[in-house]
């Protein structure tokens, strides 16, 4: 097996400090996380980003300022995420494109989510692919159900999108398709030759699906975005210890931890 390439989401679009009181909100407190993440075994930050009122936003130049933060201190592989919160504009969305990060996320599908409706048209979904295309971007295909692995390969067929692609299966969302393992597998089989991907378990389906992506060949996320929990009824103080946990279990299951250098190469971004 390739190496393990762990990703650290480590504030996301939804959460308050009511939820848990570890959320990073500042660009500067992101920016100190992301790095405990790096320093604890993460390779991969995936960043969201929030206003001086803690509410998600898209704007290039907080984005800006998170990433400088970030390069002061460490040097992971950047993806930033184009999914922003729901109810923004396509053009809110593609934002910090502009910044040109190592990647970005790009959700190929409408999906119900949560009370929710998360909406990603074909027609933008396509706009997105392009901008990444023309700015040097690799897309991580977020996949919330199996439908939207066919998406992706559509989108190889109109040229959009070049080989090897990584996807990101998130499972567990209510509206999404559930998190076990018969699932992750089917998905996983489903993929185009050559592919990478990692699996992102919501809320206490974290845990599970980060020993599967460990023991089938796949890679990890994990981070307060999709849980606050470290076990059940007490909080993860901050996003460190769920990286570090998954180094632990890599350890026992004998499945190396990749380096930055190590994660690019993996992912085609040397």
């Amino acid at each position: 097996m390739e190496k393990l390439i762990i990703s650290a989401a480590v504030v996301g679009a939804e959460l308050t400090k009511e939820d848990t009181p570890y959320l990073p909100l500042t660009p500067s407190d992101i920016a100190e996380e992301a790095c405990r993440c790096y320093e604890a075994g993460a390779a991969i930050i995936h960043l969201h980003a929030r206003d001086r009122e803690g509410q998600p936003t898209q704007d290039a130049a907080v984005y800006k300022e998170i990433i400088s933060l970030i390069k002061e201190r460490c040097n992971p592989i950047i993806q930033i995420s184009t999914g922003g919160a729901i109810g923004m504009t396509t053009e809110e969305r593609l934002e910090p494109l502009k910044l040109k990060p190592d990647m970005a996320s790009l959700t190929v599908g409408t999906i119900n989510f949560g009370d929710d409706v998360f909406y990603n048209p074909p027609k933008m979904i396509e706009q997105f692919a392009a901008a990444m295309k023309k700015a040097t971007i690799k897309p991580e295909f977020e996949i919330f159900d199996a439908a939207m692995v066919t998406n992706v390969r559509r989108l190889a067929k109109q040229g959009l999108i070049t080989a090897p692609f990584h996807f990101d299966f998130v499972l567990g969302v209510p509206g999404g398709i559930p998190a076990t393992i018969k699932n992750l597998l089917f998905l996983q089989e489903s993929l185009p030759e050559g592919s990478t991907w990692s699996v992102a378990g919501i809320g206490r389906h974290q845990l599970p699906m980060v020993c599967s992506a460990i023991l089938l060949g796949g890679h990890p996320r994990v981070g307060l975005e999709d849980n606050i929990y470290y076990r059940r009824g007490q909080l993860a103080e901050g996003n460190a210890p769920l990286v570090k946990r998954v180094v632990r279990l890599a350890a026992e299951l004998n499945r190396e931890v990749a380096n930055v250098n190590e994660a690019r190469r993996i992912l085609g971004l040397l």
